[in-house]
């Protein structure tokens, strides 16, 4: 890469990723020996970078924090993500942020090129979101969320205090592993040190956090299961106080194939029928997910849930009862 200016700006781009850069590697991206690239950093550290290198077989570069550190370069994707990123969030799930998200995004539309604004201006008016709804699930803490989401990088042990369902408090040391959002609520997937087991706690009901200091050794999630499969699994079988059993009249690999994890676990029951096993905490949402089921079924029990099936069959029927309309003369 011929031209020195440019050569600076891709270079200082590249640093830029959360990663440490070995100098043949980027040498080898720019084109450049890596005589050139130890030149370049030393350019870059006189212009304000703190760049850190680090000596050996192992070694490399890497951006560091600093109070001085002169503006990020963002590529246009890069920037209309955050910009998304932050409208979203000003909307968003997250107690007490959404006013700064609008600071930080007025500041962020007024360096953006003409093009960029327009894009980021057309995709927010094309996605809105609904208004927060009576009994909406409650926002999590931004403080609390940023010490889980450094403890799930650094695999530091944490102990907090956990409020279920019932209401029931308890104090709990874990591992925290990764953080997943569904809509407007927070999961926090985690090795339960006392318990020795993997546990999904939500967000919201985690309180008075404290990073212990101690790091615990890099874990898995019990058969290669992903953090957001996990927590569906969780969602479907193991979290609320309400249970729900149905049978479902489909074999349960026709059933595997349109019942996802969110709306339950399936077990076999013969040839042509299966168990599904599903929880909440709501009688009246767990009836619009059963509702949602695309076989159909036979409730087992709770009897409770009952009711609100039949109050959604009988507005469905309300709803076309007229159809097909008759046509106007």
């Amino acid at each position: 890469m011929r031209d020195p200016s440019g050569r600076l700006l891709k270079l200082l781009s590249l640093l830029q990723a959360p990663r440490e850069w070995p100098g043949a590697e980027l040498a080898e991206r720019l084109g450049v020996t890596a005589r050139t690239i130890r030149r370049d950093v030393d350019r870059l550290r006189e212009l304000g970078y703190p760049v850190h290198a680090t000596r050996g077989g192992a070694g490399g570069y890497r951006l560091t924090a600093g109070a001085a550190m002169p503006p990020l370069l963002l590529d246009d994707d890069e920037a209309t993500a955050i910009a998304i990123g932050l409208r979203t969030a000003a909307a968003g799930a997250v107690t007490g942020i959404e006013d700064t998200s609008l600071r930080a995004l007025a500041k962020l539309e007024r360096v953006l090129p003409h093009r960029l604004r327009h894009r980021v201006a057309a995709l927010t008016e094309a996605a809105v979101s609904l208004p927060p709804q009576d009994g909406a699930p409650p926002a999590a803490d931004p403080e609390i969320l940023a010490l889980l989401a450094a403890a799930c990088v650094t695999r530091e042990h944490v102990r907090f205090t956990y409020t279920a369902a019932g209401g029931d408090r308890t104090r709990r040391l874990a591992q925290p592993h990764r953080l997943v959002t569904a809509g407007r609520r927070w999961y926090l997937v985690a090795h339960d040190e006392d318990r020795g087991a993997w546990r999904t706690f939500r967000a919201d009901r985690v309180s008075a956090p404290h990073r212990t200091g101690v790091r615990g050794p890099v874990r898995e999630l019990p058969g290669g299961a992903d953090a957001v499969s996990w927590t569906m699994d969780a969602l479907a079988g193991g979290s609320g106080t309400i249970r729900a059993r149905l049978l479902l009249h489909a074999p349960i690999a026709e059933a595997a194939e349109h019942v996802t994890a969110w709306q339950g676990v399936l077990e076999p029951a013969g040839e042509d029928a299966c168990l599904l096993h599903t929880h909440s905490d709501s009688l009246r949402f767990l009836a619009h997910r059963v509702a949602l089921l695309p076989v159909d079924y036979t409730l087992l029990d709770p009897p409770e849930l009952a009711p609100h099936l039949a109050a959604i069959a009988a507005r469905a029927a309300r709803a076309v009862r007229d159809f097909p309309r008759r046509p106007s003369r």
